[in-house]
């Protein structure tokens, strides 16, 4: 087995696993330190024992790519292996799913470089991936300036030239500013996908207010996707977080009225919206998109858990955009532009 494929497996496993990211990233450092080596180079320095000198490895890398060399699939990898779902409910439904409006590369807050979430998204069998990388006034998340949002665009386009089964589409999770205007400029937004937008400030905004902020932002005609709408946290190293509160039916109905789909956000530290939320979108008439938030590789099979939730609320899949294949989806998200 090609050893970097064998370390970045691990990396994956791991990670889908929510393992501590100082395991994960001894992996994927692993895999970068030896991407640029020869089989044979390798295989030399696995004989003559200096691949100790190799900066990035340890003794467990180490051993991993002697077995990826020898003997093919290394035993560590072995043993992570598991393909099963995340979740045995909603399985029906999770195979209905096509795609995910909602990612994250290392341009603002995510792990890994863009290639390497298209690369295994494509592996886990995306018909298409959004990569939604923050907006310029969430510094905390290195959010994207406009330059840097145009650049990356272009990065995008070329990334999605090299995939045949998978279309990588340009996004953003675009800040919902105070007033409820977006935070970035309508020329750019104009050139995107996908647009999510959501509240990441002042989420103890009064009830009014933020009612009001939100049916805004729903109304802007660059919006697609309503993301976690109560930014709750219900576990996780964050701690926990109670849900906003705003005028949901308000909110809602303003989704369902400007063709917004509402997330179902699928890490499993938010369980965004809440279930009595999901059924007010739901009577609301609004359509849904499960997506993973997926910050590094491995969270992409997050999509287990969002399609979970969405099951149990018996939402009618077609009401859920990413079930939608990505002609449709992309006529639907450039519609109000």
């Amino acid at each position: 087995m090609n050893p970097v494929d064998a370390l970045r497996e691990i990396a994956f496993w791991l990670e889908r696993d929510r393992a501590s990211s100082h395991r994960v990233e001894a992996f994927r450092t692993a895999a970068g330190a030896i991407a640029d080596l020869s089989d044979g180079e390798l295989a030399r320095r696995g004989s003559d024992g200096t691949l100790a000198q190799i900066k990035g490895l340890g003794p467990r890398t180490r051993t991993v790519i002697s077995e990826a060399l020898r003997d093919g699939v290394p035993g560590y990898l072995a043993d992570l292996r598991d393909d099963e779902p995340l979740t045995d409910v909603g399985s029906d439904l999770r195979a209905q799913l096509r795609g995910d409006l909602h990612s994250h590369s290392d341009w603002s807050d995510g792990g890994s470089p863009i290639e390497e979430m298209a690369r295994v998204a494509a592996w886990r069998g995306r018909e298409y991936q959004v990569i939604t990388d923050h907006s310029p006034r969430l510094r905390v998340a290195n959010g994207l300036s406009a330059d840097r949002l145009a650049r990356q665009i272009d990065v995008i386009a070329s990334i999605d030239d090299q995939h045949a089964d998978l279309r990588l589409l340009a996004g953003i999770e675009v800040d919902i500013l105070d007033d409820g205007t977006l935070d970035q400029s309508p020329e750019l937004l104009d050139r995107l996908d996908v647009v999510v937008a959501s509240v990441h400030s002042k989420l103890r905004m009064d009830h009014t207010a933020l009612t009001r902020r939100m049916v805004r932002a729903v109304s802007d005609p660059h919006t697609n996707v309503l993301g976690h709408c109560t930014g709750q946290l219900v576990e996780g190293g964050r701690g926990t977080r109670p849900p906003s509160t705003f005028d949901a039916e308000l909110v809602f109905e303003a989704c369902a009225h400007f063709d917004v789909a509402v997330e179902i956000n699928s890490r499993p530290e938010r369980r965004d919206p809440p279930d009595e939320l999901i059924d007010l979108a739901i009577e609301a008439g609004c359509l849904f998109a499960i997506d993973t938030d997926a910050h590094a590789p491995g969270q992409l099979d997050f999509l287990d858990l969002g399609a979970a939730r969405a099951a149990e609320h018996d939402i009618d899949p077609d009401r859920i955009v990413t079930t939608w294949p990505v002609d449709r989806l992309l006529n639907w998200s450039r519609a109000s532009r």
